[in-house]
């Protein structure tokens, strides 16, 4: 056999030996557990007793000798407690408290040594019952000094003070508190329930009062809607209604508009006849207007006007005369005061040269304007005068000659108006004398005299008095009046 074999087999199987001894004595501790060794002498522990004699391992591993120490566990899980404790308040009333304590063993070496030497070989009913012990005495000595009121109102403070009443025996326990919460306080006496029912009471009022309101509120949204609605159909019968009167007006109107129509044809119809009747009225009022006034009128201007020029003519003539005759005086005697003035002026200019230069210019021009004015004054009047003598010789002449052309226009126009006059029997096809040769006469003798009725009327037209013959009468005064229609009037010009 090979020696080297031999020789390595042994090695191994030496250090297959060494792993398997090594795996049997190391002990790891779990996160939520603790290592108690004990056996041998152990190193003192920080806040641990040296009397203890046991090492305490968390979080990591250690070897133990078999044989010479033993190694226990030693959980560190949070452990849940429910209590249900009677207590007695410090009003003499029975309540019941429901409580859950959750707790577990402390982190730190001093309580995992006190716990250890306490609850490593207990049951976990055992170190309930150790636990709800320690909170009912103090629980009930917390709620022997409260009121039912301060329990209920005040829970967290309860709450407070059992913990920091049972902190410090838990601690001796190596326990610590994570949580205590009251679950629930109760009577049998009914206290409670009754400190209720006068808020209860009062909720229910509040709410009945609410729900009172609310029906109050929707009664009123209700009506209001239906009030709404009730306006809005009769918005719409009002409306159908008025659709309804239009339709009918309309239709009215549709069966009515043929025979308006024609009305209103036969009304313009009757309008445009009466326009023309009164156009053809005016026609022959203009023509006659244009072929009898107008000629006589401008008949007369013409011999009315050229009187005047040749009166006008002659009086010009002898005013122009006279009118030079004292033109020529006065300026004479202007001319001579003029220069006399002027001539004593000057004198005294001179003479008061010295005195006065200016002062005496000023005068003089003075008295050369005030002899000019006077002889422009002078010149004036004469003018006035000689312009009143004309006009008073014009109006003379007019009053002569207006008679004359007034009877000589109607002369000429004699045979005319009288035409006119007899112009509708000369229109007459069928004449029917009823008389015989007497009707005849009649009736040419009735056409002859509406002839002379209408000169005369003419003539009364133009305040001309007509005598019995049909000629002009003479004014008493001498003068005839001409109307404004020919364009003459007494004693002025046209």
């Amino acid at each position: 056999m090979n020696p080297l074999a031999v020789i390595g087999g042994a090695v191994v199987v030496v250090l297959v030996l060494i792993v398997v001894l090594f795996r049997a004595m190391w002990r790891v501790a779990e996160p939520n557990e603790a290592l108690i060794i004990s056996g041998f002498h152990q190193d003192a522990v920080e806040g641990v007793a040296e009397s203890l004699g046991f090492k305490i391992v968390t979080g990591k591993g250690s070897l133990v000798m078999p044989g010479f120490q033993r190694v226990r566990y030693l959980s560190l899980d949070a452990n849940e407690t429910e209590l249900d404790i009677t207590c007695v308040t410090t009003q003499g009333i029975p309540v019941s408290v429901k409580a859950v304590v959750i707790y577990k063993v402390g982190d730190d070496f001093a309580s995992i040594s006190n716990a250890a030497r306490r609850f490593l070989d207990k049951s976990q009913e055992e170190l309930e019952g150790k636990i709800k012990n320690v909170f009912e005495g103090h629980l009930r000595s917390i709620v022997g000094g409260l009121t039912v009121e301060q329990m209920i109102r005040e829970r967290e403070a309860l709450t407070e003070a059992t913990r920091r009443h049972s902190g410090e025996e838990m601690q001796k326990l190596g326990l610590v508190i994570d949580s205590l919460q009251i679950k629930e306080i109760d009577d049998t006496t009914g206290y409670i329930k009754n400190l209720a029912a006068p808020h209860a009471a009062e909720v229910q009022k509040q709410a009945r009062i609410a729900q009172a309101q609310a029906d109050r509120e929707a009664t009123e949204q209700e009506q209001q809607a239906e009030a709404l609605k009730a306006a809005a159909r009769r918005e719409t019968e009002i409306k159908k209604a008025g659709f309804q009167a239009e339709m009918d007006r309309a239709q009215r109107e549709a069966a009515q508009a043929g025979p308006l129509a024609e009305q209103i044809a036969t009304q313009r119809v009757v309008v445009e006849r009466t326009k023309v009747a009164q156009l053809e009225a005016d026609r022959t009022e203009q023509q006659l207007q244009a072929e009898v006034r107008k000629p006589a009128d401008a008949e007369a201007y013409r011999q009315r006007t050229l009187a005047q020029a040749d009166r006008d003519s002659r009086i010009s003539r002898a005013e122009a005369g006279a009118k030079e005759t004292e033109l020529a005086a006065v300026a004479a005697a202007q001319r001579t005061k003029i220069e006399a003035a002027a001539n004593a002026e000057k004198v005294r200019v001179e003479a008061e040269a010295q005195a006065g230069s200016v002062e005496a210019v000023g005068r003089a021009e003075g008295e050369a304007r005030r002899a000019r004015g006077l002889a422009e004054a002078d010149s004036l009047r004469a003018q006035g005068l000689a312009n009143a003598d004309a006009v008073k010789a014009r109006a003379e002449a007019l009053a002569v000659n207006q008679d004359a052309v007034i009877a000589q226009q109607l002369a000429e126009k004699a045979v005319e108006i009288v035409g006119a006059a007899a112009y509708p029997i000369g229109e007459i096809d069928n004449l029917v004398v009823f008389n015989g040769t007497e009707g005849v006469q009649d009736a040419v003798m009735q056409t002859l005299s509406k002839g002379f009725a209408a000169l005369q009327a003419l003539r009364a037209t133009l305040n001309v008095p007509v005598t019995g013959n049909g000629t002009p009468a003479s004014f008493s005064n001498g003068q005839e009046p001409v109307p404004d229609g020919l364009g003459v009037a007494s004693g002025r010009e046209g």
